[in-house]
């Protein structure tokens, strides 16, 4: 299993943002759909074998962690306003603890970044992404692996602390910086060409 855990510092905790203004209004929220779409996406299919984490810190009721399984999904479609829709319907859902789902694949908890990872780590390898780490092609992968990056704004320094005690090793996917969403295209890439 392939999983990401995108953490969106801004992104609304709550389904009260309009679907026109997921930029705006819902805190950077499009940055996120961007990131489930390349997850999931290939030319005529979806992947059933990833796992994508979103962990809602903007709003207030955050924290909150969207969990979207490949191998559930029904009604995702590409475009950024139907995965809105899905998100924020998902938002709407009251969960008092216990994860709730939401829609067919699409999971709503009230679970922090701590207890994510925490609970992640004993299921994969956790593995952070980062600019300045290994380069992944210089590295062994095997196994199930978790992707962790940040939305539009790199990780606090809290979270940077909170991420070294479950991951193993920071890898970069190249010499440049990129958008998260591509950083997900990329790696997805690299594990397909490598057949893991």
């Amino acid at each position: 299993m392939r999983r990401f855990v995108i953490i969106g510092h801004r992104a609304s905790s709550t389904g009260d943002f309009k679907l026109d203004d997921v930029c705006g209004g819902a805190g950077r929220l499009d940055v996120l759909l961007r990131c489930v779409n390349s997850a999931f996406f290939l030319s005529h299919a979806l992947r059933r074998d990833v796992e994508v984490h979103l962990v809602l810190q903007g709003g207030s009721d955050a924290p909150k962690t969207l969990r979207f399984r490949g191998d559930e999904l029904r009604y995702l479609n590409p475009d950024e306003r139907s995965t809105a829709s899905l998100v924020r319907n998902a938002l709407l859902k009251r969960s008092e603890g216990v994860e709730l789902r939401a829609s067919p694949g699409i999971y709503v908890s009230r679970e922090g970044l701590a207890q994510l990872l925490e609970r992640l780590a004993a299921e994969s390898e956790i593995v952070y992404l980062k600019e300045d780490g290994d380069d992944i092609r210089d590295l062994e992968l095997a196994g199930d692996l978790t992707f962790v990056l940040g939305d539009d704004r790199d990780l606090s320094e809290e979270e940077e602390s909170l991420l070294a005690e479950h991951a193993r090793r920071s890898v970069r996917l190249g010499p440049h910086s990129y958008h998260s969403d591509h950083c997900i295209t990329l790696a997805n890439n690299e594990l397909d060409r490598r057949g893991l």
